[in-house]
């Protein structure tokens, strides 16, 4: 009996034979450091006495309800928005540590503005927006031009840059644009008639999500164009990879540092937005703090790609508010951290491999090559 192959798995298996073993290994290590962290993550549990599957088929349960999905979908929104800030350092070799306080600072002034109501309606969370977006280029500035001409490291001057940020914003919110409601203190709230309405993308729930999680995706889609569409997309990526080579070819390093810095930290600065103009409508104590150092994991877990991060925002956002029914299990909430402490570690390991596994035969692609004439020449002879 003889089997016929239909015109799809035709076009599948022509689709998989185009993908190089590279290739592969650069999809299967996001993968495996999922499964390894499952598998500390249930040791973890095992050593402390909690049953893992359970916990995990609880976890996944409550993750997949429709509140719960809505309040992922609101997370990754803003975890994605910190990580492509973060990616776009990164295809140039900049370690912008700096996001959290680049998008913290950006939120108080632009919630300050937002507050003061000095425009009417959409033009006024236009004006937020850009406040926001012109605060986070600015500070991230500092670190591109100390990089660009003194050569200050970029790890250390953001990491700072954090820490003045974060003292700024203390005293600001304290002493100047701070408004002191019951047990918290916080700018005015932003009018009515400029907030961001939610969406109705998940059934089952009156929940939703941020509106402007297009924002998000218009920014992704933005990313792709600007590296793999443009020319200041390949001069940034030949930076990145070879700058001696980049600056033989007549690109001014310098100046593309500081311009990659300043667009690193406009992105930073909108990724407090989605909670700003979708929820909370004021910057206060309760102000979701750390996203700048969760998009570092998630744009590494991401390769930097628009796709890859998406998934791994969305892969944050259903750990951190799927671990919210931990508490109620009696099981350490901590659990979920270690997850994805090891998904991080994992996840650089695993794609350290693979560009040592790709170098490795790239050079043995390269000597086979430089033997064949040889081998030519020998049966000639």
């Amino acid at each position: 009996m003889t089997t016929t192959t239909g015109p799809k798995d035709t076009f599948l298996n022509r689709l998989l034979g185009r993908i190089p073993l590279t290739g592969w290994l650069a999809l299967a290590a996001p993968v495996a450091a999922v499964v390894f962290a499952g598998l500390v993550t249930a040791l973890v549990l095992l050593v402390t006495g909690n049953p893992p599957v359970e916990t995990l088929t609880t976890m996944v349960e409550y993750g997949t309800q429709p509140r719960t999905m809505v309040l992922t979908l609101n997370s990754a929104t803003m975890y994605y928005i910190s990580a492509i800030a973060v990616a776009l350092g990164f295809r140039m070799n900049l370690f912008n540590i700096g996001v959290d306080g680049q998008y913290r600072l950006a939120a108080i002034l632009a919630a300050a503005v937002g507050g003061s109501a000095v425009l009417p309606g959409f033009a006024l969370t236009v004006l937020v927006i850009v406040v926001a977006m012109a605060v986070g280029a600015a500070w991230a500035a500092i670190a591109g031009i100390l990089k660009a001409t003194r050569g200050v490291s970029e790890v250390i001057s953001t990491i700072m840059l954090n820490t003045i940020a974060s003292s700024i914003v203390a005293y600001l919110l304290v002493n100047v644009v701070g408004v002191r409601r019951d047990n918290n203190i916080g700018t005015r709230p932003i009018p009515e008639d400029s907030w961001v309405p939610g969406v109705a993308l998940v059934p089952g729930t009156q929940a939703k999500v941020f509106g402007l999680i297009f924002l998000a995706i218009a920014l992704g889609i933005g990313f792709h164009v600007l590296l793999n569409r443009t020319r200041f997309g390949f001069d940034l990526r030949t930076t990145g990879a070879n700058r001696e080579a980049a600056i033989a070819s007549g690109v001014n390093v310098k100046r593309m540092v500081v311009i990659a810095m300043v667009i690193s930290g406009a992105v930073a600065g909108l990724a407090g937005m989605p909670q700003l103009l979708g929820a909370s409508y004021s910057y206060s104590l309760d102000f979701p703090a750390g996203l700048g150092f969760n998009g570092i994991a998630i744009a590494l877990l991401g390769r930097n790609n628009p796709i890859g991060v998406a998934i791994g925002a969305l892969l944050w956002g259903f750990l951190d508010n799927s671990a919210t029914i931990l508490d109620l299990q009696e099981v350490p909430p901590e659990i979920v951290q270690i997850m994805q402490g090891v998904i991080v570690l994992s996840v650089v390991i695993g794609y350290e491999l693979a560009h040592r596994y790709r170098i490795a035969a790239e050079q043995r692609k390269v000597s086979r090559e430089l033997a064949a004439p040889a081998a030519v020449e020998g049966a000639k002879a």
